[in-house]
């Protein structure tokens, strides 16, 4: 059997897919350079696969170990997640994000081209349609100019795969555009570990919540959305991480269609407010306030998942409490250590 590559691996969503690859009982090679996850994920996800996958401490940035990383091995597939993801810190670091989301992605398909084929999916996001026109949001709708670093980097790697299939014709591709996933595995093994100060609603309320930090901000009040606050399509972690599983199956189910496009949410927008609320209601009290609004920040984007379910087979089944509850388990593991 060969082994299913994914990069950025140790990552969030990374990790929970390799758990699901491995339940599946497939191979998998882990390439991550630890700049957003440790080793201890390595030991977490072998705490509930019960395997320990093959890792590479590879930067994409940097082509000759990725080759060296690959020499001599063919693969079954590859799911690429390695990425900067913060929209404002791509605002304040944009040529940081166009080298290590972009080059890194050009490395990676470079050597990548000796593959006697390759099929490959794509982490994109839905910062690619940019505010939408209308809600929710389909496939069909356009890729409106981006507004941050971060959802430029998303629309090129994007247009990166096209060309690189066109040139190719052993190589197949999804493209997965994803909204906002949150959560962690039922078993508290894993969850979202972010370094430093973190960028993303959930690990930031959590961490409030827990005590380790002193408020939660919550940007923009006068949003025309139900209650003043931004709305998102929030997805468990493991849904999303199924979701791959279903496109590398697609992909081999129907060669003919060399690039396969879907978008990955619930089909629910939740507002800021209504996450807090219900967190509150579900899991614990946390302290919180409202400021202005955050550059580069949409009002509010939900998915049509209509195209996934038919095509793919897949549907998101956790709900938010779902999501919730186990952030919150995560988090109290996180802080007893």
């Amino acid at each position: 059997m060969n082994p299913i590559l994914v990069t950025g691996g140790l990552g969030f969503i990374g990790s929970h897919t390799v758990v699901e690859l491995l339940a599946q009982g497939r191979e998998v090679l882990i390439l991550d350079n630890l700049s957003n996850s440790t080793l201890d994920v390595l030991d977490g996800i072998e705490k509930i696969a019960g395997v320990r996958p093959a890792f590479a401490k590879v930067d994409l940035r940097d082509k000759t170990a990725i080759a060296s990383a690959l020499e001599g091995k063919q693969l079954d597939g590859v799911i690429h997640f390695a990425a900067a993801k913060s929209v404002s810190e791509s605002l304040e670091r944009p040529l940081y994000y166009y080298e290590n989301n972009i080059s890194a992605l050009v490395n990676l398909l470079q050597v990548l081209s000796d593959q006697k084929s390759c099929k490959f999916i794509f982490s994109s996001s839905c910062t690619v349609y940019g505010e939408p026109d209308s809600l929710p949001i389909t496939e069909d709708a356009p890729v409106k100019p981006a507004i941050t670093p971060y959802g430029y980097s998303k629309q090129v790697g994007e247009q990166l795969l096209r060309d690189a299939v066109a040139a190719n014709e052993n190589m197949r591709t999804v493209l997965l555009r994803y909204f906002n996933p949150i959560g962690a595995h039922a078993s508290g093994h894993i969850g979202e570990l972010p370094q430093g100060v973190p960028q993303n609603l959930i690990p930031y309320l959590t961490q409030t919540a827990a005590g380790e930090r002193e408020s939660l901000s919550i940007f923009g009040t006068d949003y025309d959305t139900a209650d003043g606050t931004a709305v998102r399509d929030y997805i468990h972690v493991v849904d999303l991480a199924r979701a791959h599983i279903a496109a590398l199956d697609a992909i081999a189910a129907d060669s003919s269609e060399p690039i396969q496009l879907y978008n990955v949410g619930t089909g629910q927008g939740t507002s800021v407010r209504e996450i807090v609320t219900t967190f509150e209601n579900c899991c614990a009290p946390v302290a919180h306030e409202y400021t202005d609004r955050r550059p580069g920040d949409i009002m509010a984007i939900y998915a049509g998942t209509e195209k996934a379910e038919q095509h793919l087979g897949w549907k998101a089944t956790h709900s938010l409490e779902d999501s919730l509850k186990s952030a919150w388990k995560w988090q109290q593991k996180l802080s007893a250590r």
